[in-house]
């Protein structure tokens, strides 16, 4: 069970998957060197520009989850075939939007296209044999990090020298050019029998859906838009107290559902319980020196403390983290294979604090900005790479696509969260510099030390997970010992 019985080759499959996960990956960055420039590109407000980045995310957040379960019921390769389809559709209407509502509808449909990351790293376990599993697992799911890091200066080098609209075609080009290559090269993964279901695949928890995606929007809405609503608005708390309500209820509802979309009691099993902690915390680690880096390389040299760097310039010198971590996946599969991915993961989140630690005395020059992100970006790839290892260890073969799409959901949750706390931290402590406040110094060294909080924090609710089984890593042997009675 190991593997596929197709004869495809195994290279070709880790190839498209992983290409497959760095576009879609890549759709999510595309309109960061335009978001100064949305406004009057779309004839909008700041504020309601935002929203261009804001549906990218809630959408993702709530297709994810049902997008995993589909592949479940109905096979991952076909459900990556059609996560393609919101990603074309979105990108040609964002290509084509003169206003803020189509582009709005566009970059939601992009954001519906994450699914195919999880939906990729799920079919591997289908498809390939045990030995080229832990790697290519590994490298699929740094492609999440790989994509954010290249897409900026791609795309800031475009938006300078093109056209803006040339992005969307490209992406809209690429999303193509992997939905070929995932009908050609990557095998049938048909649908595995839900445990329970009287030999069937099951069906889709639709109520289960709507819940999870009413408490998600309501959840991830209020915390990325506190900010610029107010945290003790009307609408932001009102937008967190139905959020309170909807995802209790629906924690009750699967519960309860003879097919759940979520299975809550895998779902709380120690391993999965404590790697998807982990994860929201990797995440929010990750994504905070992200968004500190890249406003310190560009803020004005007049501030003491920026280094007036051009968008594109600030995206080359960030591109080196992307390259890194995709050097490093195979390191980690490794060190996996070796020591299990507990372990990877404990050292992925220790090499992030050290990243964050070092930016205590590398903030005052570009290159020392680049030896964080880098040395930041190595423990990305090594965490990120463990976490499925740890998921699939854990679950069902038949529950593989949900219970890593609701991973990828918690990674999800922690770089919403990041982005509204280091928001709060930079928006508090500022400075005057002509009629412009802009974020201190000393705002920037906080948030830094809250990334490095919450890496170390990652690294101590590892150390809780169990440890390794007669030193076997592979999800298999594992998830045999799930016990498919839920009911």
């Amino acid at each position: 069970m190991g593997g596929s019985t197709s004869t495809a080759r195994p290279g070709g499959i880790v190839s498209v998957m992983a290409v497959a996960g760095i576009v879609a990956s890549l759709t999510q960055t595309l309109v960061v060197p335009l978001i100064g420039e949305l406004p009057r590109l779309l004839h909008s407000t700041a504020s309601d520009a935002s929203w261009v980045i804001t549906a990218t995310l809630l959408a993702g957040a709530v297709a994810t989850p049902v997008t995993g379960r589909l592949g479940d019921l109905y096979g991952k390769r076909r459900m990556m075939l059609v996560c393609t389809a919101p990603l074309i559709a979105g990108s040609a209407i964002c290509s084509l939007a003169g206003s803020l509502a189509p582009m709005i509808v566009g970059r939601g449909l992009q954001g519906m296209g994450m699914g195919l990351i999880p939906l990729g790293i799920s079919a591997l376990r289908d498809l390939l044999p045990p030995d080229r599993l832990g790697p290519s697992i590994a490298l699929m799911s740094s492609s999440m990090g790989i994509g954010g890091a290249l897409g900026l200066p791609v795309s800031a080098a475009v938006a300078e020298y093109a056209s803006w609209r040339a992005l969307f075609w490209g992406s809209a080009a690429l999303s193509v050019l992997i939905a070929v290559l995932i009908r050609v090269l990557v095998p049938p993964t048909p649908p595995l029998p839900r445990a329970g279901a009287a030999g069937g695949a099951g069906r889709l928890d639709v109520p289960g859906a709507l819940g999870l995606g009413a408490g998600l929007v309501c959840l991830l809405l209020g915390v990325s838009k506190g900010a610029d609503w107010g945290w003790t608005g009307g609408a932001t708390l009102g937008l967190l107290g139905a959020a309170a309500l909807v995802l209790p209820a629906w924690a009750w509802w699967e519960l309860r559902a003879a097919e759940p979309l979520v299975d809550l009691r895998v779902t709380a099993r120690r391993q999965v319980l404590l790697t998807n902690l982990a994860s929201i915390l990797v995440g929010f680690s990750m994504y905070a020196q992200a968004l500190i880096v890249m406003q310190i390389l560009q803020l004005p040299a007049a501030t003491g403390y920026g280094l007036g760097q051009s968008m594109l310039a600030a995206g080359l010198w960030m591109a080196p983290s992307g390259l890194v971590m995709m050097a490093v996946s195979p390191l980690g599969a490794r060190l996996s294979a070796a020591r299990g991915p507990k372990v990877t993961l404990i050292a992925g989140s220790l090499v992030m604090a050290l990243g964050y630690g070092s930016s205590t005395g590398l903030l005052g020059s570009a290159w020392g900005m680049l030896v964080v992100t880098c040395v930041c970006s190595l423990g990305v790839g090594l965490a990120y790479g463990a976490m499925p290892a740890l998921i699939m260890g854990a679950v069902p073969r038949s529950e593989t696509a949900a219970a890593n799409s609701f991973n990828t959901l918690m990674r999800s949750i922690g770089t919403t969260v990041s982005a509204a706390v280091v928001g709060v931290i930079l928006s508090q402590l500022t400075i005057r510099l002509g009629a412009h406040t802009l974020p201190s110094e000393a705002g920037f060294r906080t948030g830094m030390l809250v990334g490095c909080g919450a890496a170390l924090a990652a690294a101590a609710v590892t150390m809780a997970l169990p440890g390794r089984r007669g030193g076997r890593t592979s999800g298999d042997e594992s998830a045999a010992s799930v016990s498919p009675a839920r009911r």
